[in-house]
Order: structure tokens, then C-alpha cells, then sequence
């Protein structure tokens, strides 16, 4: 674990990037934005959590770090182990933790619930979906009070890192450790938020599951409704059909070893 402390005094706003070390985008956001030596009107602490796994260009270790909070100092895994420092480190902080998919382009914003730090957050971010994972974000850093993760865009991608970039410093002006929000022209992500352009919030409800096959396909996009009836998936031969109307979200054809990705409602907006 690398860590950088912008600013003088006990920071209370934290960054973290590259839990998974298969997903780059975070770590090298962090770096560029410290190697440009910003101003910051508050202490800001910014980590790229998983340096080993990120060294070997590999999702994980032992087991995944997302799925190992709060962790354990004493267990068996690094990843557990890791966990454990981590959720110290970022303890009574504001915390933004950086991921990217295999599922979708554009990057969108997940919480455990809709609470204050969302309120506060999600509308001054550039993005135009949040979702509310609930019940699945056992063992996730998400879990943590504070914290509202963002899916910066497709995994191993140069969008991704440039999105993870314009989002850390869009999350630090929102969080007060930047003076002002960049303007919009400079980044490829639209920054400038107008009150009419609403949040869209999704509520997780279940997960999609997939039994082993040769291959996979997906045939719908995600954050589209579904319609009861609708083809959205196939593991090879066998086509699956919704049996009620959902949105999907995080569902891409290899992204996960035994599912597809999440049914989600739609619940409301933010704004």
C-alpha cells in the first residue's frame, strides 16, 4: 500500500484507487494528480491500495480485496490482511474508491445507500447514474460509512485512467480540498453539472447468476430496462429471458466468474 497526505493537519477526505490490481486506472490517476503538485484548501489522503497485486497485473493475491473488509491484521491472506490496514487508514474519512469494468464505458457512481455524503457528492460528480448496492456490499469497502466507489470506465482502457483523473479532482472540489471544480472544456467528461441534469438512482435486487459454458454473450445494455420476456443473456447454447422487467447493472458476458452481473430497479433521482 502507497500512501500520499496533501496538505498539513489529520486528513478527513481520502482517495483510493486500484483495490483490484487488474484495474490500473486508479493508481495512475492518483500519480498524475499528485506529480501535479496541486493547491489543496484542506489535507487530502490519496492510496493505491493493492501494489502487489498491481505488480503482477492480476485481480488479486489470494482473494478479493473488495470482498475482504474490514479485514483481519492477523489472517492468513494478504488480502484480508490488507484490508484490515486499509480500513484503518481511511477511518473517519471521506472516502472515493476508484474501480473500472468490463461492462460499461461511462463512468457511474455506487454507494451502499442513498445517505448524506451521496446527497452531498453524486450531483457535482460527472455522472449520470448512481446505484445503491445494499445487501451486496458485504465485505466491500463501499460498506465503510463514508465511502461512494465510481466504475471510472472499461478496465485496461486510456478513457478509463483519463476519467478516474477528471473524477478524483470533480470529488475533491465536491469534498472542499480543491478550491473550485475544473472547467468543463478541459476534460473529456462533462463537469459542468446543471440542475436539471439528475442523478439516476438504481437500487441492486439480485444477482444474475451463470453456470459454466465455452462461451458467453449479452445482448442488452446495461442501465436499459429489460422488459419480462426480453433475451438479455446466453451461456452457450442456453439463452436466458427475463422473467420480469429489470435495469441491468455491471452485466457483461465475462466480468465475473459465476454471474452475468446485477438486476436493479430504478428508484428516483438525485439531484
Amino acid at each position: 500500500m502507497r500512501i500520499y497526505e496533501l496538505g498539513e493537519g489529520t486528513p478527513e477526505v481520502a482517495v483510493v484507487g486500484s483495490i483490484h490490481g487488474d484495474e490500473p486506472c486508479g493508481a495512475r490517476a492518483i500519480e498524475r494528480f499528485v506529480a501535479g503538485k496541486p493547491d489543496v484548501d484542506r489535507p487530502v489522503k490519496l492510496v493505491v491500495a493493492n501494489e502487489e497485486a498491481l505488480e503482477a497485473d492480476v485481480r488479486y493475491l489470494e482473494e478479493d480485496l473488495n470482498r475482504a473488509f474490514p479485514g483481519d491484521p492477523n489472517a492468513d491472506t494478504h488480502e484480508a490482511r490488507l484490508a484490515a490496514d486499509l480500513a484503518r487508514e481511511v477511518r473517519g474519512c471521506t472516502t472515493f474508491s476508484l474501480h473500472s469494468t468490463q461492462s460499461y464505458a461511462k463512468p457511474f457512481a455506487l454507494v451502499d445507500s442513498v445517505g448524506a455524503v451521496a446527497r452531498s457528492i453524486c450531483p457535482y460528480l460527472p455522472v449520470d447514474e448512481l446505484v445503491e448496492t445494499g445487501k451486496f456490499a458485504g465485505g466491500r469497502l463501499i460498506d465503510h460509512a463514508h465511502t461512494v466507489e465510481v466504475e471510472c470506465g472499461l478496465q485496461g482502457t486510456e478513457d478509463a485512467e483519463e476519467n478516474a483523473y477528471w473524477l478524483i479532482r470533480a470529488f475533491l472540489a465536491a469534498t472542499g480540498v480543491v478550491s473550485a471544480p475544473v472547467e468543463a472544456d478541459e476534460s473529456p467528461l462533462s463537469l459542468d453539472r446543471r440542475e436539471e441534469d439528475d442523478v439516476t438512482v438504481y437500487r441492486m435486487l439480485e444477482r444474475i447468476p451463470k453456470e459454466p459454458a465455452e462461451t458467453y454473450e449479452v445482448f442488452v445494455n446495461n442501465f436499459e430496462r429489460v422488459e419480462a420476456g426480453d433475451r438479455f443473456a446466453a451461456a452457450g447454447s442456453d439463452v436466458f429471458t427475463a422473467d420480469r422487467a429489470f435495469y441491468p447493472v455491471l452485466l457483461s458476458a465475462y466480468g465475473y466468474e459465476d454471474q452475468f452481473g446485477y438486476a436493479a430497479d430504478h428508484v428516483g433521482t438525485l439531484g
